[in-house]
Order: C-alpha cells, then sequence, then structure tokens
C-alpha cells in the first residue's frame, strides 16, 4: 500500500460531533491537528526530510502541483519509505488547511 494515491474532494460541511466521517472531511482535520501539535512539515524540502527521517506518516500532494519533478519526487520518497500519500483538491485549499501564508504546490 506505500505510495498509494487517493484523490480528496473540497469538504462540503464541517463534521458533526459523533458522527462518521470521510476522507473529505477528516484531511482538512487532521491537518490542522498536526500544525497545532508541531507535527506538520510544509514545502518539498521539509517533507522530504521528514520522510527519509522515517518521522512522516502521511503526505499529501496538492492535485493542481504543476511541477512534475516534484511529484515523482515526493512518490518515490513515499514509496521507499512505506508512507501513505494522498492529494488535495488544489494548492491553495491544501495551503489555507496548513495554515500558510503563501500557498505553494506542496
Amino acid at each position: 500500500m506505500s505510495g498509494e494515491e487517493v484523490a480528496v474532494a473540497q469538504p462540503d460541511a464541517a463534521a458533526v460531533i459523533g458522527e462518521p466521517m470521510d476522507i473529505n472531511t477528516a484531511l482538512p482535520l487532521v491537518i490542522r491537528k498536526s500544525k497545532a501539535h508541531s507535527g506538520l512539515a510544509r514545502g518539498l524540502h521539509e517533507a522530504a526530510k521528514a520522510i527519509e527521517k522515517h518521522s512522516a506518516h502521511l503526505c499529501v500532494i496538492a492535485d493542481d502541483c504543476d511541477q512534475p519533478d516534484y511529484v515523482k519526487l515526493v512518490k518515490a520518497l513515499c514509496a521507499d519509505h512505506n508512507v501513505k500519500m494522498l492529494r488535495a483538491p488544489s494548492a491553495k485549499a491544501l495551503g489555507e488547511w496548513a495554515g500558510v501564508s503563501k500557498f505553494s504546490s506542496l
């Protein structure tokens, strides 16, 4: 299952406490909680370091990333180090979830 990709759509509504969540609702929450607990690596450089140190559990990349070399590198690193990979609908959405002021492709 390493290097497996799943496309994630923009969440429509906030999750109700106690209700089952789908991946579209859970991913933004997981990213925000990771940031709150200082467990979020943002950008290609930080992500590559975290994956190579075996401290990464999940890698999220934007569907609209316009750098095919970056996508290839991240996919290869995730496959080599058995890190799960998910796709966010856009770099803008991913940046908002991660709290980045300048939205990037990763």
